[in-house]
């Protein structure tokens, strides 16, 4: 066992831009007392108190304002109808203090919402061989991402269009060193499983961020696994990807590809595995007789090698945890930062609100060395109050260093974290039932982008930000 060092401010924005991410900062609480709600809209570190809204939408803080710079349905620069479901996304720089916003979308095939049209009467817009699944032209897959771009200095969207089509489900991901978006489907069907379903589901596909209108070809990366793919996470130094699965018994896995970048060219995907230790269970759930895995303690890990990783069973996980794999709780976000990786688990922890951990890779990551000198791994912290955290899933880390959380919630606030461990709240969404998600920051800090997922909305709220 190694003692935990201290955590330090993190400046999580320098390598790879602004992305949705693994939420982490609540390091202050482990033993302190919880805030209640009221103390954490009051809070110093904030912005004040949420004023009500006259449009009913966003209560936010004074000197705060939104606007809905997309809707579901609205009519698209390439012809199409922006598709609903928005969830995660990542920001670029572009030209001329442009943004590059790309989103995903977590669709299945139901024309209601989707970018063809409620009778599929736009889909001959497209072109049929850069879909990835076209459903024999009757019921596509609606899934995929859409690219946005936005001027900060009018406050318009300039162009938005479909950038990826024929998938499903497609839920966070994350951005790469090299100006790209990895997106990630949470959905293993199988060609057949239905009358229109022609290919086999739950893979990563990479989008390019650009301002050009442009469909591009969805192609898997096939040897980074088939499972319920969540979040990735790439190390700038390296070019491994980390990868979060979206299942109650999940896996933490790294794709160590054959050429740095370049990720279509194969690689080997592998699971973490507590050092000494088979098959540990991380998740300290009550119902659970395995013993608690331990708060700030960092561990020792080695990667267990994940063999026939298209898995037409789905069961790269099972795999994995035969092999001495931890096992974890629903792994959702997940963020590159200082040279170590973030990672959220939503339903871990005694009470199910979620937990974090903190990963720090090996200065020989990837390579035969690092068994001298291992990765390590910590459960950060285990909030188990849903005062503190209402199940946590899309985050941002914002450019003075707080951490900007999405509520998965009926009733859902994004709240800000200080590194001390402060929570404030920075909006409420009181117009819809519905979670927020894909939360961000605009490369300049100036804009924080965020869906209403349910209602198919995305906003631009400014303000007076914090600086770094």
């Amino acid at each position: 066992m190694i003692k935990p060092t201290p955590t330090t401010r993190r400046d999580f924005l320098k390598l790879t831009g602004s992305a949705s991410v693994g939420f982490l900062g609540l390091l202050a609480f482990v033993n302190k007392p919880a805030l209640v709600m009221s103390e954490m809209a009051e809070s110093a570190s904030g912005y004040g108190p949420l004023l009500p809204d006259p449009k009913g939408v966003l209560n936010l803080p004074k000197g705060f304002s939104y606007q809905i710079i997309s809707r579901k349905g609205d009519a698209m620069s390439d012809g199409l109808l922006v598709p609903g479901a928005p969830d995660g996304m990542a920001t670029f720089k572009g030209t001329k203090g442009r943004t590059i916003l790309v989103r995903n979308h977590e669709m299945s095939p139901n024309p209601e919402g989707g970018a063809f049209g409620s009778k599929n009467e736009l889909l001959s817009k497209v072109d049929k061989a850069k879909f990835y699944d076209y459903g024999k032209g009757v019921q596509p897959e609606l899934g995929g991402t859409t690219t946005i771009v936005y001027n900060p200095a009018t406050g318009k969207v300039e162009k938005e269009f479909m950038s990826l089509a024929g998938t499903t489900r497609n839920c966070a991901g994350g951005p790469t060193p090299w100006n790209s978006w990895l997106t990630c489907e949470e959905n293993t069907k199988k060609a057949g499983s239905d009358s229109s379903c022609e290919k086999d589901h739950g893979y990563v596909f990479e989008v390019p961020a650009t301002e050009k209108v442009k469909l591009h070809t969805a192609v898997p990366i096939k040897p980074m696994g088939r499972m319920n793919h969540e979040a990735v996470a790439v190390d700038p130094r390296t070019s491994i990807v980390y990868l979060t699965e979206d299942t109650g018994d999940s896996l933490i896995y790294r794709y160590i590809p054959n050429v740095p970048g370049q990720l279509l060219k194969g690689g080997k995907l592998q699971a973490l595995m507590i050092r000494g230790q088979k098959s540990v269970d991380t998740r300290n759930w009550e119902s659970l007789t395995t013993p608690t895995f331990p708060i700030r303690e960092l561990h020792e890990v080695e990667w267990v090698d994940i063999d026939n990783v298209e898995s037409p069973n789905d069961d790269l996980r099972y795999q994995g945890f035969d092999k001495g794999a931890a096992r974890f709780a629903r792994g959702e976000g997940m963020w590159y930062g200082n040279e170590e990786i973030f990672f959220a688990c939503t339903s871990g922890g005694k009470n199910g609100k979620g937990q974090v951990f903190r990963y720090v890779p090996s200065k020989y990551e990837g390579t035969p060395q690092e068994k001298n000198a291992p990765g390590r791994v910590e459960l950060y912290v285990e909030p188990n109050d849903q005062d503190l955290v209402k199940n946590c899933d899309n985050l941002t880390v914002a450019p003075w260093g707080d951490v900007v959380l999405c509520e998965d919630d009926k009733h859902p606030f994004v709240v800000g974290v200080t590194p001390s461990g402060e929570y404030y709240r920075i909006a409420e969404n009181v117009g819809f039932l519905t979670e927020f998600a894909g939360g961000v920051f605009s490369p300049t800090g100036e804009t924080y982008f965020v869906n209403i997922q349910g209602a198919g909305l995305t906003l631009a709220i400014t303000g007076p930000w914090k600086t770094v």
